[in-house]
């Protein structure tokens, strides 16, 4: 089969590109059909400030009979490049039928147009923009329906990734575990009666009432806790309030948890209920009866019975004194009440390069192993040596 190249530069393309994973998984029913206007903001400069000092581009793939049957973008931010150990870009949104020869030609493509921009490597599937979104490959739970835009592909795009020369850069494990009180490790409550004794530490969920508060705390405990992450920069005021603002209309007051040390914000657990249990009816569109829809299950019927952890944070000079355990005790104690329409809740995004976040969320909030995503990365130079993603917190050997 012979396959040509575009760039997606008109209405048209871009209708194909977002129209191709509809067709590939019009009879998988764990895939849900991600929101266009999510996509379309990735490749937006007006809306993307990775474009500030990067570029991005995407191609789809036709076969001779004119069918779209594959799809990709590439990207690079320079200062995000730079942190590497050699400048590294990203490819995403990877969509395509079963062939090799197709999958090559596209991460050609991708590797061709990075490699002319100066970049020595590139990382996929990932998105040009922050973490929690469009990131990693599925290798691990296709039975499962994906959170809100976690990805979700088929099996034989392992192959596809491999047979090209991606390795595995890192692991991102999702946990699960069922909504009810009581299942929690004793460690956990020796944790939170310790917390007690000692003078100062309070936990509790927002109120939306002093949302821009909230967001002031966020930032605090955020700056502290996650830019000492590779790639993760400092969070702008602005920017942590227009995340809340953002979030503000599918908040349940009792899925976000401060902790507090004199009054202090130390840390933070935020959950959302997962749209992705309302918006796979939409076929990627969300106008105006959409959006009463969505308020409607959301707020009325409840047809959201899912919770996505989104972030968890704690500052550095607080690890270690169970923190964590005091917010899930707290969570728990809520769930107690009842009155919640959730059943499960799910933390994605746990890297394997984190073994002290995986100990928590496995000892501490007793969730299980539930899905695994993986991060590749393709050298350009094939004869040089590759390497993991470092860990964090482990210090090496002398």
């Amino acid at each position: 089969m012979q396959y040509s190249i575009e760039s997606v530069t008109d209405k048209r393309q871009i209708r194909e590109f977002l129209e191709l994973p509809k067709r590939l998984y019009r009879n998988n029913r764990n895939w849900v059909c991600p929101l266009d206007d999510d996509i379309e903001r990735v490749f937006d400069p007006s809306r993307n400030k990775k474009f500030s000092d990067g570029e991005a581009v995407r191609w789809i793939a036709r076969n001779s009979d004119g069918t779209v049957v594959g799809r990709i973008a590439a990207f690079y931010n320079r200062e995000d490049a730079a942190i590497e150990e050699q400048p590294t870009g990203g490819v995403g949104f990877f969509e395509a039928i079963d062939d090799q020869s197709l999958a090559n030609l596209l991460f050609d493509t991708a590797k061709n147009w990075l490699s002319e921009r100066g970049m020595e490597a590139m990382d996929g599937p990932v998105n040009f923009g922050s973490r929690d979104a469009w990131w990693g490959l599925l290798v691990d739970g296709f039975e499962f329906q994906p959170l809100y835009t976690n990805p979700y592909n088929p099996p034989y795009y392992i192959e596809l990734f491999e047979n090209y020369g991606f390795q595995n850069y890192f692991n991102q494990y999702t946990y699960n575990r069922a909504l009810k009180s009581g299942i929690l490790s004793q460690s956990v409550y020796d944790r939170v009666q310790r917390l007690r004794e000692s003078p100062g530490y309070r936990f509790e969920h927002i109120s939306l009432k002093n949302l821009p508060q909230v967001a002031d705390d966020f930032r605090l405990v955020y700056n502290k806790a996650w830019t000492g992450h590779s790639g993760v920069k400092p969070m702008e005021r602005d920017e942590a309030h227009r995340m809340m603002r953002s979030i503000k209309p599918i908040i349940d007051e009792r899925l976000i948890y401060f902790a507090f040390f004199n009054d202090e914000p130390i840390g933070f657990f935020i959950m959302v209920p997962d749209l992705n249990r309302v918006i796979g009816r939409f076929g990627g569109k969300l106008n105006l009866i959409n959006k009463i829809r969505l308020w409607f299950m959301l707020k009325v019927t409840h047809r959201a019975d899912r919770i996505f952890a989104i972030i968890f944070g704690v500052a550095p000079e607080f690890h270690g004194k169970g923190i964590e355990s005091g917010i899930i005790h707290e969570f728990e104690s809520e769930v107690s009440k009842g009155g919640m329409p959730y059943r499960s809740l799910e933390l994605a995004w746990v890297g394997d390069f984190n073994p002290i976040m995986m100990r928590m969320v496995e000892n501490y909030v007793c969730a299980t192993r539930h899905k695994t995503h993986v991060t590749f990365r393709y050298l350009f130079d094939r004869t040089r040596e590759f390497k993991r993603a470092p860990r964090i917190g482990v210090k090496k050997a002398q």
